[in-house]
This record gives structure tokens, sequence and C-alpha cells, in this order.
């Protein structure tokens, strides 16, 4: 128990002990009334989870604090929290919340200290949807230093989105999460006190540079390769219940090894149903799946390696949980138009050059480009709900088509770019892709990326020379950040990738070439080699319809429909099981068969 906790107190309370080399202080002198550093909350079914991030508690003051709410200009005392040491969060919960008025609310400490935020109405009956999507948040001073977040700040005020998507690396410093993490606060925290957030955690945020998390076991090194968590659980622990515990309930909390909790679910918003994954956490360390002449790598810079040798479907990408999660929550279309999978980073290894422009990369197995066969695995499951993947983690903003099969036969992924970019990367193919749009750069169209997978190349932001030499480090360099707006009456998804220090309000400012780009819902599973099931007409409007494989029982796809006509498209010939309806009692049951050129016609009545 004594180690226990020294190995808290070090990596956590007692690093507030800066030494002369660090970058990072605490604030001086930091009053009683300005104890609350920040707040992150969402609202998912009528449920907000709100957690208050402190300044280290001083002397004889409370462990606890409150969450009041503003009702007939009165502050009502709601919920009461302790203040969890050492990290010092708070997390409040109030259920049978009223998600349709907007409520102001604050956290109050010691009768001093008063955090004021608001929580939003549910935008459901928004046509547009807004999602702020962003990455990669380093301060590093041999990066470049810190920079202002200001110019994101403004355009995100001016932007207002309706949610806020933060995919991991919030932290760089590998040793002091907690000043850090107060800094990452302090940067954005006008923005998150009135909006939902989503938060998750990447490898930087737990202290190494790669992270294969291997279902939780202990790492050795920082290095990783061999899969699992270097720094002490309590690190883990808390790093995690800091950025991840305002989120919706986890879908299954039981803890993975060494007691590491999970936190991967689903948050419904707007209208909107999104998928919080974990992709690093149940990932496979390559180390312990194979060496390459003997030792444990990971990376590939040998173009003579055929990379596909290094797959194996013994390999975990997102573990069985995971996968069982995404079919659960495909199915489940209460309140929800349209889904969306959010991960760490994208199912693809959408770069060919790293660090610098010199040499030629061929596997990074730190993508989730690697391992194939589970990359292939999550990519079908997730097409299953015809969902677009938000990720970040690769600095490189990209717009990729995934295939499995055959090209284009899953779904869309949008990785954002940093915040603050030194590591640079590059897609930079020395042959243009097949089928590539005329008049479009030689970098996009159909490819294989380094792990021979099939990705259809879309938009890319890669570094030119001008940006690599012009200002700091941090400040050019094709950092950024994402917005992703949905149209529910359209169904259409439009991606957008906007670069630092410009106004988003000015018709001059530009987005990153090739952007924006605006999809189809339905493009997220539309195969070009497909089998047609019968079409349904229905006598209501925006119905879900969900498909299985009548012998297998295996789940082909679920989907709310646009209007009141729809018909199923399946990868093979055969008998399916239609279920149309959500209420139990008002579904109707179909038995069909798909095939090539299927004309024919059911009505269905309500």
């Amino acid at each position: 128990m004594k180690s226990k906790l020294i190995a808290i107190a070090i990596c956590l309370t007692l690093s507030l002990s800066i030494q002369g080399q660090h970058l990072l202080e605490l604030p001086k002198n930091i009053k009683p009334e300005d104890r609350i550093c920040f707040a992150l909350y969402t609202v998912h079914e009528n449920t907000v989870k709100l957690n208050a991030q402190f300044y280290p508690i001083k002397n004889f003051e409370p462990f606890e604090a409150y969450l009041e709410i503003q009702e007939n200009e009165k502050w009502i005392i709601k919920d009461t929290a302790a203040i969890q040491y050492p990290g010092y969060t708070a997390l409040f919960r109030l259920e049978n919340w009223d998600d349709t008025k907007e409520k102001k609310y604050r956290v109050v400490h010691n009768d001093k200290a008063f955090y004021e935020g608001i929580i939003r109405k549910n935008p459901i009956h928004k046509d547009e949807f807004v999602l702020a999507a962003l990455t990669c948040n380093s301060i590093y001073p041999e990066h470049g230093g810190d920079i202002p977040r200001t110019d994101i700040i403004d355009n995100i005020k001016k932007i207002q989105p309706d949610l806020l998507f933060f995919s991991g690396d919030q932290v760089y410093d590998h040793s002091q999460h907690y000043l850090y993490w107060l800094k990452f606060g302090r940067d954005f925290g006008d923005v998150i006190r009135n909006t939902p957030t989503i938060c998750i955690v990447d490898d930087h945020d737990v202290g190494q540079g790669n992270i294969w998390g291997n279902g939780g076991i202990k790492s050795e090194d920082r290095r990783g390769v061999l899969g699992g968590y270097y720094m002490p659980v309590e690190y883990i622990k808390e790093v995690e219940r800091a950025q991840t515990s305002h989120l919706p309930d986890p879908y299954d909390p039981t803890p993975i090894a060494q007691g590491i909790g999970v936190y991967y679910t689903d948050l419904n918003w707007g209208g909107i149903s999104f998928a919080i994954l974990e992709d690093r956490k149940f990932k496979s360390g390559p180390g312990r799946i194979f060496k390459h002449k003997g030792k444990v790598i990971d990376a590939i810079f040998d173009p003579k390696v055929n990379t596909k040798d290094f797959d194996d479907p013994k390999a975990f990408l997102l573990g069985e949980r995971q996968l069982q999660f995404l079919g659960d929550w495909t199915t489940d279309w209460k309140n929800a138009e349209m889904k969306t999978v959010l991960s760490q980073t994208i199912f693809a290894m959408a770069n060919n050059y790293t660090g610098k422009h010199n040499r030629e990369i061929f596997a990074d197995f730190d993508s989730n480009g690697w391992p194939q066969s589970g990359r292939n695995r999550a990519l079908k499951a997730i097409r299953k709900s015809f969902s677009p993947m938000i990720g970040g983690d690769q600095h490189l903003g990209s717009l990729l088509h995934h295939g499995v099969d055959d090209w284009n036969d899953a779904g869309y992924s949008f990785c954002t770019p940093a915040i603050a970019n030194y590591w640079l990367r590059w897609w930079d193919p020395k042959e243009a892709g097949a089928n590539s749009v005329k008049g479009e750069p030689g970098y996009t169209g159909e490819f294989l990326d380094g792990f021979q997978n099939k990705i259809t190349v879309k938009a890319v932001a890669n570094p030119s020379l001008e940006e690599i030499n012009q200002g700091g480090k941090l400040s050019t360099r094709v950092a950024g950040f994402g917005l992703v707006k949905y149209n529910k009456p359209d169904r259409t998804i439009t991606f957008e990738c906007w670069p630092r220090n410009i106004d988003i309000t000015n018709p001059k400012s530009k987005q990153y070439k090739g952007w924006p780009i605006t999809i189809s819902q339905f493009d997220n599973f539309n195969p070009r080699n497909y089998f047609e099931l019968p079409t349904f007409q229905l006598s209501k409007d925006n119905q879900v319809v969900t498909v299985r494989n009548n012998t297998t029982g295996e789940l082909e796809s679920s989907v709310r429909t646009k209007g009141k006509l729809y018909q199923p498209k399946t990868l093979k010939s055969g008998s399916y099981k239609i279920e149309i309806g959500e209420n139990d009692a008002e579904k109707k049951y179909f038995e069909v068969f798909a095939t090539k050129k299927n004309k024919k016609k059911i009505t269905v009545e309500f």
C-alpha cells in the first residue's frame, strides 16, 4: 500500500515541485476563489455527467464540491461530489434531466470558488448538427514552445458547434500529466464550459510515444512494442478519470488487466449517435505477434519486405468486447437519424513519409492499418451502421474511403490535422492513384497502404516546403482543426479541414486543398459489387430497417431510411430476414432473397 501511494505521489501530486528544466509551473498563489480550473460535461439519454477539475486543495479546505443549477434566477444545489485525490476531480451526475431547455450551471467549492457554464439544450430539432474535432495538443519547448490557442478558440466561438471532440494527446508531457492537463483546461475552458465535449485518451496522454494496450498488461519499457502500459497503473487511472469520467456510462465497465478501467460507450446528441471507441486499449503489441529478422520492431523501411506477412488473424485491434458493443449499437436507432464512430486514429496507414520527407516508410505498426485482419473486422462492423469515422493522432489531415474486399466497400474516415504539428507526415506516393477524379492531385485515388489495405484517398493536407520553413514549428506546418456538418434532412455529411491563424467567418479564408467534401450517409456502405433485396414502400417516413442473414443470423446492416422508399443491398446472394420499425408492437418482419437485379416491391403499412 505504501509503494502504491508513493507511485501516485511521484507521478502526479509531487510533480508540482517543478525542476528548472521543465516548461510548466503551477500558477503561483492560487486564491481560494480560483480553486476550480475547468469542467467537462456530456448529456446522454437525459443524464448529465459533469467532471470538474480543481487546482490542489490547500490546508483545511473541504474535499467536496456542489453542482448548482439556476432555476427562476436562483441557484439550487442538485448534487454533491467528493474531490478525488490525487487528481483533484469531482464527478457530478444529474438524472431525469430535461434536455429540451438550456440551463446555467455552476460548480461551487468552499462557498468561495464559483465556476459557471451552460448546459445546452438538445439540438435534436436543428437541421444541421456541427461537430468540431481536434487532436494533438503539443506544447513541448523542443517542438517550438507554447503558442496561443486563441485563434482556434475564437473560431469555435464563432461556429458554436453542437459538440466538441478531442480525439487524444491532449497532454504531451510524459511524466507531469496533471500540470499539462490543467494547461489544456485553461486553454480550451472558455468553449468546453458551454459545450458538450467528448474527450478520449491516446498514447501521449498516458506517458508513451506509441501504445499497444494489449488488454492492459504491464509494459516493461516506454517503447511498448510488446504491448501494455508503462506508467504506474495509478497514473493511468487518474488520466482516464480526468479525461473520460464525464462520458456516458461505459457499455461494459469490467476492468481489464491491472484493474485499468474502460470507457468505450455511445453518446446520443442532436439526433446523431456516436460510438466512442478505445482503439488502442485492446490492440495487440506487435512484438508479441512476430519478430522481423529476429528483432522486435514497430516500423518497416525496407521496400522489399512483404508487409502482408505481418498480419495474424489472432492479433487484436478493437478486441471482442468492442466488436460486440458495435453490433448492439448498430441496431439502436432510438432518437437517432445518423451515426458516427469516434476513435483515437483511423483504420489505415495514410502516410508514407514520417518525420522528414527523405525516407519512405512502408509499415507503421502504430497505425490502425495493422493488424490487417483486425482492421477489416472493425471496418466490416462499422459499415453496417452506415457510419463515417473520425479520428486524429496522425498529424496529417486526410479523408479516405476504406475498402475491405474491394475498394470503397466500407466507410469514410476523416483524420483531423494536429492542433500543433511538430512531427510531420506526408502521403506522397510515387505513382498516381487509380480511378482518381480528373484534375485532382496524383496522391488521390485508389491505393494500397503500407499494409496493403485498400484505401481511396480523397484529400490530404500535405506539408509544403514553404510551410515547413515558415514561422514557428507549431504555428504553421499544416496544423488546424476539423469540422463535420451533418445535414439531417438531406442525410449528407460535409467534412471541413481548416488551418490555424485564420478567421473562419472571413470569405477569403480557405480550407486545406481538397476540402470541403460532402458525402451521403449511404456512401458509407455502398459497394460497387452487390446484390439487391426488394424495394420497400413504407407508409411512414424514416423507418429503421435492419437486415440479417436468414441462415446465420448475422447482422448485415441497420439504418434509418430517408423517406418512404428503401432498397437494401447485401454483399452476397441468399435469404435474408428484414425487420422494419422501432416499437416491438409495430415491427414488421419479412423473409426475402437477394439477387443481382431485384425488381420486387413490398408495401409496408404501419
